[in-house]
């Protein structure tokens, strides 16, 4: 990022430029998105070229539910960074825009680049949530369990914990009900302060 803001103007143009950018990450990371947005349009207009710019604008964006706007800032920030790490929430903001295919493409191009495994695990919500949302719920249980199932986690990490869930919950909704509990007591199990599932293992008793 030093190098990306070194070349945006003199040295006091580029401590300024921190300087702000920092103040839209605390304000970020406070969840005043709505302080954190002007901050950032500025320092695009001034900086396009910075990929941390272009990156939490994005992410301002989608905590706003402002999805076209979240998926064009990210994806800038994928072609000037080559990462993929942000691909599962363009992805979740396509997916609420109802560009499904968008979604499939996004979770292809994952699958192929390698990802880390907390990313591929995000993507692969996001694409099962887009099966569901188009009414293949069995796809989106095979998707999930494909992934979780038959492994045995000793120490659950968040990644697998949220699968669990995901795919607790599309079994409820498949009617499947003994594989709902059984996934909803892994969550419990794992994470009882995880959402909701305490109360829907037990309602499903």
């Amino acid at each position: 990022m030093a190098v990306e803001l070194a070349q945006a103007g003199t040295a006091r143009e580029v401590a300024r430029l921190e300087l702000r950018l920092a103040d839209a990450a605390r304000a970020y990371e406070r969840d005043r998105y709505g302080d954190a947005l002007p901050i950032l349009r500025e320092l695009a207009r001034n900086a396009p070229g910075v990929a941390a710019v272009r990156e939490l604008l994005g992410l301002t964006f989608y905590r706003l539910g402002r999805w076209k706007e979240a998926a064009k800032e990210l994806r800038v920030f994928a072609e000037l960074t080559g990462s993929v790490d942000q691909h599962p929430v363009i992805a979740d903001s396509e997916r609420a825009l109802g560009n499904h295919r968008q979604v499939a493409e996004l979770w292809a191009e994952l699958r192929r680049t390698g990802a880390g495994s907390d990313v591929l695990a995000e993507g692969r919500l996001v694409m099962a949530g887009s099966l569901a949302d188009q009414g293949d719920v069995g796809a989106a249980v095979e998707l999930l369990a494909r992934a979780v199932a038959g492994r045995d986690v000793r120490k659950p990490l968040d990644r697998h914990v949220r699968q669990w869930y995901a795919l607790a919950d599309l079994y409820e909704r498949s009617g499947d009900l003994p594989r709902a509990r059984e996934w909803f007591h892994k969550v419990v199990m794992a994470d009882p302060e995880l959402s909701d599932a305490p109360e829907r293992l037990t309602a499903l008793r």
